[in-house]
């Protein structure tokens, strides 16, 4: 029987290897701040068109469930905390998490979570990575939109504010998701 690889290493090692895995949660809770910048307000509704969605299926997809919904989880407590990481349109802090987009934000570890696990389960094929992009959409906007009726008092009300303006913007970023992930699993494979 072969020793965990944490076991096999120099204490060293084994803090460098922390260190690295620290490093890539921290950096990915940036990754999503800084797609969350990128923002259409619409009109419509009080739901964003943002590129935090897309941030959240990547770092899932790239980084797995465990480091996925630690850097989710980091990303909501900076936002708690009352750093600008959420979307610029809404009012930032605790205030942004109770707000109509709550249900979204409250998801993001879960959506990251459920992406990189079914990533982790086979092989990394396009068709795989959109797979998992696509329901761990699901998941988010079934998050979303539940906060939503809440908010509304209406499911109908819900799903025009907070789904059915997205779909489109959704698929066009679950399959470029789904791209750079595997192509970067390629462009890794060639490299070792």
């Amino acid at each position: 029987m072969t020793r965990p690889m944490t076991q096999a290493l120099s204490p060293a090692d084994r803090a460098l290897t922390w260190a690295q895995q620290a490093a890539l949660v921290v950096g990915a809770s940036i990754f999503v701040a800084l797609c969350a910048r990128v923002t259409l307000p619409l009109p419509f509704t009080p739901v964003p068109l943002t590129m935090q969605n897309f941030g959240v299926l990547l770092v899932g997809l790239m980084l797995g469930r465990r480091r996925g919904f630690a850097a989710l989880t980091l990303y909501l407590a900076e936002g708690l905390a009352g750093m600008p990481v959420f979307n610029p349109t809404g009012p930032g802090g605790l205030a942004q998490l109770l707000g109509p987009t709550g249900g979204y934000l409250f998801a993001y570890p879960f959506v990251a979570a459920l992406a990189g696990w079914i990533m982790e389960r086979g092989s990394g094929t396009f068709f795989r990575a959109a797979t998992a992009g696509v329901l761990a959409e699901i998941l988010l906007f079934a998050s979303g939109t539940s906060w939503l009726v809440v908010f509304t008092h209406s499911f109908a009300q819900a799903l025009r504010f907070g789904f059915y303006w997205f779909v489109f913007a959704e698929i066009i970023k679950v399959m470029l998701a789904a791209g750079i992930t595997t192509g970067w699993r390629r462009v890794r494979k060639v490299e070792i």
